[in-house]
């Protein structure tokens, strides 16, 4: 049983959850999103909260059921309060501006790297080693943020490289004499 699935959806005030059938749409102070719930779950908006339950008792019903409830949290906070995932970069000479639309990365290669930002998400270099992308919807910024850090991943030796501001390189111990 999913343990995540059977906690509703608290829609703080301010948010506006209308649901047509299987289609459901928030509006909120940043925004707007949308989507479908699969055909495997039920949904109910009542006194405040959306609820998700299983339709039957399939293995896909209950492993859509915590998912579905997930991505609907995932939009109720996204229109109240965004998503916010902050890059650090480390190394000699590395660093990260943005011009207009477009991320300059500076990562020691010849060249530097020009990166076009999507269409609804936001980043800010409030100092050179450090990136901040922030937008309403949870999967674009992610995968903005995991597009920039693949130009150049931190390396174990010296951990160079762009890195995620929580995450731990482990670092490997050099050539020994």
């Amino acid at each position: 049983m999913s343990r995540i699935g059977k906690n509703p959806v608290t829609v703080p005030a301010g948010v506006d959850v209308k649901l047509e059938g299987r289609d459901m749409n928030v509006k909120g102070k940043l925004g707007q999103l949308s989507m479908r719930f699969v055909d495997d779950v039920d949904v109910e908006m009542a006194d405040g909260q959306i609820t998700v339950k299983p339709v039957g008792g399939s293995k896909k019903a209950r492993m859509m059921w915590g998912m579905q409830r997930t991505l609907a949290a995932n939009l109720v906070q996204g229109v109240s309060e965004g998503f916010v995932r902050d890059l650090e970069i480390t190394g000699v000479g590395y660093r990260a501006q943005v011009q207009g639309k477009v991320l300059n990365l500076s990562l020691g290669y010849s060249h530097d790297v020009l990166y076009d930002i999507p269409e609804g998400i936001e980043i800010k270099c409030e100092k050179p080693t450090s990136i901040r992308v922030s937008g309403i919807d949870k999967q674009r910024v992610g995968q903005v943020a995991a597009e920039i850090r693949a130009w150049r991943p931190p390396e174990p030796y010296k951990g160079k490289g762009v890195r995620y501001s929580d995450e731990y390189v482990v670092r490997k111990e050099g050539k020994k004499k």
